[in-house]
């Protein structure tokens, strides 16, 4: 059998030893991104690529139809501010979403912010957007080439005027508006120079901006105790509390109050806890989401002067059958957001956390972002699914009527797709839940191509929402399945535990299940079944086409995680160390080395169809650990 003429990868000698432990690094030459021989390795590697993919037979009707859906358009809800509705939507060929804002619920929207007239190139992105409470002033921060280095710019929401405020070093700014509009409390990282250059991504702190003042001299308000905790920060709708709410990890958050009438530092009001806490200010009330009383998340109200955790009341019960994953509030009316089995409930409650009525969704799916005014008497909702396009919904809190405030226009049927939730057992006879997508009129041959993709990490879920890719593979006849792995938070706080640090094979155990059930219920076979995932979901990929390579078919590998015992030293990488452990640590180097995907790559392995995609410019995770794989299994594979 004939290898593929891959390109050339020069082998080196390194061996580093952990714990005892001799591992080879051949590859070490490739983390250097920037190195003239790591550069023509990469674009020898996107040639060779190119070359093939562009030779695949039937590209040209898949690309015309693949272009046709993603063309179909996105949009979020509103943020409302005083009769002032700001949100974002793409249509078209558009490479980013255009911020507008309208003039009353049902007036006339007006392009606020289009960062696709600020770059021919379509790269300039809109990272994030706070109007102020009057809805008069809007901060935003902008980004190049898919960095998220923002820079956080203000303007005047009337004129789009720019005022001269420019703040950099904003990545995923969090930020709170004073009333008045005079000023904000905002998050950043430091300059270049304040800490050495490779703590840059780290020391996220919060401070408070005053209009029209030098940023230089903005007083800092909370500086975390160690450079990997990350910050965030609200103000009370009439501006008397300052919250800071502080991730010390996935599963574990501070809270801090200030009242900035009565005086007083920045105290802390949750310290050295061993749960999550998610504050949500109104009017002389605070309210909290924590998993403290259970692993699926209570409600509790608290009263900002007597702040202590025995004052606290649970007005929201958990729930044993749903996870409650969001708060908003309005003026009378609190909306709470659950999952159960893995799909939205939307759930309106009195402030006091009586339930008053659920709001029916359209069909299994999920919300996907809300929108409303602390005193406001309307909710904005946004919904989707697999073979829903998105849709915005008004809920009046004052009459109770419903309405569909915008949608997007999309020529698909939905009708033709069914949607259904699986259950199977794991390795371990752990019952996981997965959502499988078809065409209604799919016979169960076992030869149908299927597409099997999952995250299973850092507490994020896996829910139905609208993918235009997929709907080119469900069009042709494929089949999508999406387990709700472990790790993830589907079903609560211990769902998460069961699959991070020691117990991360769970998530990859949870995986291969889902494959092995599509199998045995004949919806495919190893030779029909391709497999994604990226980020978290990359680590996962490549975890389960290492342990079982016979199973799949096809791997696409994107923005991976790969090297685990290397993988906390790069980027912002060491944020994850209470996700996956440390190399450094000996216990955890036992557990990261047992699955650590680049460390079992086997010589001699007939190993499944793989690409690998990554971004240079990916502030997250290091383009080395694509790489490095990519010249492992190049060199190992016995297949063609």
């Amino acid at each position: 059998m004939r290898k593929f003429p891959y390109p050339y990868s020069r082998v080196d000698g390194i061996v580093d030893t952990l714990h005892g432990e001799p591992i080879p690094d051949p590859y070490r030459w490739l983390e250097d991104g920037e190195s003239v021989e790591t550069i023509a390795w990469t674009e020898a590697q996107n040639t060779a690529t190119r070359k093939y993919l562009d030779a695949v037979p039937g590209r040209a009707a898949i690309r015309r139809r693949l272009g046709q859906l993603l063309s179909i358009g996105a949009i979020s809800p509103p943020t409302p501010a005083r009769g002032n509705y700001f949100y974002q939507r793409r249509e078209g060929t558009q490479n980013q979403p255009v911020l507008y804002v309208r003039q009353g619920v049902s007036g006339t929207d007006r392009v606020l912010l289009d960062p696709n007239a600020l770059n021919p190139d379509g790269t300039t992105a809109l990272d994030w957007y706070y109007p102020s409470d009057d809805g008069q002033l809007l901060v935003y921060g902008l980004s190049e080439n898919g960095s998220e280095e923002s820079v956080l710019r203000v303007l005047r929401t009337a004129t789009g005027e720019r005022l001269p405020d420019e703040i950099p070093d904003t990545r995923a700014c969090d930020l709170g508006w004073l009333p008045d509009g005079s000023g904000f409390y905002y998050t950043r990282y430091p300059r270049r120079g304040d800490v050495p250059d490779d703590e840059l991504q780290y020391h996220r702190a919060v401070y408070f901006h005053q209009l029209g003042t030098d940023p230089a001299h903005d007083p800092l308000i909370l500086k975390p105790v160690r450079k990997e905790h990350w910050p965030g920060v609200d103000v009370s709708p009439d501006g008397r509390w300052v919250l800071v709410t502080v991730a010390r990890t996935f599963d574990q958050t501070d809270l801090y109050l200030q009242d900035r009438v009565g005086g007083g530092p920045l105290a802390p009001v949750v310290l050295d806890q061993p749960f999550q806490f998610e504050g949500v200010l109104g009017y002389g009330t605070l309210y909290v989401r924590s998993n403290a009383e259970g692993q699926t998340y209570g409600l509790y109200r608290v009263d900002p002067t007597r702040p202590g955790r025995t004052e606290w009341q649970l007005i929201v019960p958990p729930r044993p059958d749903a996870v409650l994953d969001g708060v908003i509030l309005t003026h009378d009316t609190l909306g709470l957001s659950y999952l159960e089995r893995a799909s939205s409930r939307l759930v309106l409650a009195d402030l006091a956390g009586k339930n008053l009525r659920d709001v029916a969704l359209p069909t299994i799916g999920s919300l996907a972002g809300w929108g409303a005014e602390p005193d406001g008497t309307e909710l904005f909702y946004a919904f989707s699914s697999y073979t829903v396009p998105p849709s915005v919904y008004r809920v009046d809190l004052k009459d109770g009527s419903e309405a569909l405030w915008r949608r997007v226009e999309a020529d698909l049927e939905p009708e033709r797709f069914v949607l259904k939730q699986v259950s199977y057992p794991s390795r371990d006879g752990t019952v996981v839940t997965m959502f499988v997508v078809h065409r209604k009129d799919l016979a169960l041959t076992g030869k149908n191509p299927t597409y099997l993709t999952g995250y299973g990490g850092f507490n994020i879920s896996m829910t139905p929402g609208f993918s235009r890719s997929m709907l080119l593979w469900l069009e042709q006849g494929g089949v999508v399945a999406v387990p709700n792995l472990r790790g993830g938070g589907e079903y609560g706080e211990s769902w998460h535990q069961d699959g991070m640090l020691a117990r991360k094979q769970n998530t990859f155990d949870d995986f291969i299940a889902a494959a092995e059930y599509l199998i045995r219920e004949r919806y495919t076979a190893p030779a029909h079944l391709a497999i994604a995932g990226g980020s978290n979901g990359g680590l996962l990929m490549g975890a389960v086409l290492t342990q079982r390579p016979e199973l799949f078919r096809a791997v696409l590998v994107q923005v991976p995680l790969l090297d685990m015992l290397r993988y906390h030293m790069f980027r912002i990488a060491r944020l994850w160390i209470p996700e996956y452990g440390s190399s450094e640590d000996a216990e955890q180097f036992r557990f990261l080395r047992a699955y650590s995907p680049l460390h079992h790559v086997r010589d001699g392995v007939a190993y499944p169809a793989v690409l690998l995609a990554t971004a240079e410019s990916d502030t997250r995770v290091d383009p080395l650990h694509a790489r490095k794989m990519v010249a492992r299994l190049q060199a190992a594979t016995s297949s063609e």
